[in-house]
């Protein structure tokens, strides 16, 4: 038989799976299952932007864009982005992506060379690490801990920063954490880039998310905008996830250069994504808006549930999860996880598949109904008595 693998590339054969999907695909097969692991929000998308979508088939919107996205979506990206003090030349500055996700992949492509390092702010999203062994880059995992609200420090930073030291990634609000960054912490870490020499790539997917305090984006900085790459899209505030609309917007060198690549593997974003996106930002706010109200709610709910189990749980400022300690457990995050999910039919996200400082916490999605909060809070209170921990 043959070795297919001595034909594949071996930093792609060492990469692990996605922790995320592990348990997410084993819930899937489980009847009453309930999950809330996937960040996906439970909102069916809008029906106005669903409806622009139709119409735009109807007219026979059905064929390529530009490769840097249809110039009314890249105007209106621009306009968009001025309420968080961002201005962006649409004809240069912009890219609209087959979702934030390619974004990250082309900006890393874009900037790193074999052996430069990326500092990425640990735990976060679980993309960044993998894209950057697979550019030839080194991730550098900076630690950020519950005690500071999981935000990133500039005394973290200098622990870890080296010559050889490229790109930082800024991932606020954050996933997991659900942390986020004030003005006074980014001017902070803003002048450590400077002082520095470092481009960063601000992952500001959550931007719309956040409760009981405005986004900043270190972009609007000053001289900021010349060494940031901001990423953004339509998934989460407007509960688009599957259309799979993006934006890079930044430098027009980085942008030139990032499009060269979007060009050769992409092409464009689908147009009917595009066309959706486009009413999105038009006429999307006032339902944007309800959903956010909701999430703020559905937060309440399930710090408050989970103080109530005995969890040592930080109140997440963005984005819609929650990441509650479990080391009064005794039990590691995948070994927490893995009961949980057999024993009462929950599925968790383990803390360490976002980096190693995840460990001792899980992972959970609140973008999702309060019944199935509710009950998921209840089984999770039926395993705790089950292992002996409870309140």
């Amino acid at each position: 038989m043959m070795n297919a693998e001595k034909y594949m590339n071996q930093t792609v054969i060492d990469l692990p799976p996605s922790g995320i999907r592990k348990f997410f695909d084993l819930a899937s097969t489980m009847e009453g299952c309930i999950s809330l692991g996937v960040g996906e929000p439970d909102f069916v998308t809008p029906w106005h932007i669903r409806e622009a979508c139709f119409y735009s088939l109807e007219e026979g919107y059905t064929m390529y864009t530009p490769n840097s996205g249809m110039p009314e979506l890249r105007e209106a990206i621009c306009q968009y982005l001025q309420k968080y003090n961002l201005h962006f030349d649409w004809e240069k500055e912009v890219l609209v992506t087959v979702g934030a996700s390619e974004g990250i992949d082309v900006a890393l492509r874009t900037l790193i060379s074999s052996g430069d390092e990326v500092l990425i702010p640990d735990p976060s999203y679980i993309s960044y690490a993998p894209i950057t062994t697979l550019v030839g880059g080194v991730a550098v995992p900076v630690n950020t801990y519950e005690k500071d609200e999981f935000r990133l420090t500039v005394a973290e930073l200098e622990k870890v920063v080296t010559p050889k030291s490229k790109v930082l990634i800024m991932p606020y609000p954050n996933n997991p954490t659900g942390g986020i960054m004030g003005k006074e912490d980014l001017e902070a870490v803003a002048q450590f880039a400077i002082k520095h020499d470092l481009i960063v790539i601000s992952d500001e997917i959550y931007s719309e998310l956040t409760y009981d305090a405005d986004h900043h984006s270190i972009g609007a900085l000053p001289n900021m905008k010349e060494r940031t790459i901001v990423l953004n899209g339509f998934s989460k505030a407007f509960a688009m996830t599957g259309w799979r609309v993006g934006y890079a917007c930044g430098p027009a060198s980085f942008i030139a250069q990032m499009t060269k690549i979007h060009q050769y593997t992409t092409l464009c974003a689908p147009i009917m994504g595009q066309m959706a996106a486009l009413e999105a930002l038009k006429n999307g706010r006032q339902e944007m808006e309800k959903m956010i109200a909701s999430y703020k709610q559905r937060r309440n709910l399930i710090v408050d549930g989970f103080r109530k189990l005995g969890f040592d749980c930080f109140e997440p400022k963005g984005a819609f999860y929650i990441f509650p300690s479990i080391k009064f457990t005794g039990l590691t995050s995948d070994e927490f996880v893995e009961q949980l999910l057999m024993k009462e039919k929950v599925a968790v996200v383990p803390g360490t598949a976002f980096g190693p400082s995840g460990e001792g916490f899980i992972r959970c999605s609140y973008a999702a109904s309060v019944n199935n909060l509710n009950e998921a809070l209840r089984r999770i209170g039926r395993f705790l008595e089950s292992i002996g921990k409870n309140k």
